[in-house]
């Protein structure tokens, strides 16, 4: 039970926090701080923070998962790849272009995309485990 309240713990953290800094945090930055380039270097430390509390989360998602999965049969969803996936590329190869100020319009775009990206797949898997974990407990139940 540890295990699997661990995975449901882990995932709600990386998706709450995605939700929080990309809906809540980044906009009230942008309209409360002077000048709006101190706003996009504190928005930056704030996007490289939740790309590592992305990467860990998933990290121990999957190890939780090979815990709770039958002898052999854990595979890590499509999905939370994809989430680590979009996490790390907007870490290593979007951020370092919109901190050099490089092509601005464009890399903006792609690293909007990307934690859009990384959001709805952790929302996806987030809501498909939740799912599972109900028919599993109804089932246990019968």
């Amino acid at each position: 039970m540890f295990w699997v309240r661990l995975q449901l713990f882990l995932a709600a953290l990386w998706w709450g926090s995605l939700t929080v800094v990309g809906v809540v945090v980044v906009p009230t930055l942008f309209a409360v701080l002077e000048p709006k380039a101190l706003a996009g270097q504190v928005a930056a430390r704030l996007f490289s923070a939740e790309c590592w509390i992305g990467l860990v989360s998933g990290l121990l998602l999957i190890l939780a998962g090979r815990r709770t999965a039958a002898a052999g049969r854990y595979r890590p969803s499509a999905w939370m790849l994809l989430a680590m996936m979009a996490a790390l590329l907007l870490e290593v190869a979007v951020a370092p272009r919109i901190v050099a100020r490089e092509n601005l319009a464009l890399w903006h775009g792609v690293g909007t995309a990307l934690y859009l990206v990384q959001w709805l797949a952790m929302g996806r898997w987030l809501w498909s485990w939740t799912v599972r974990q109900a028919s599993s407990a109804e089932s246990i139940a019968d």
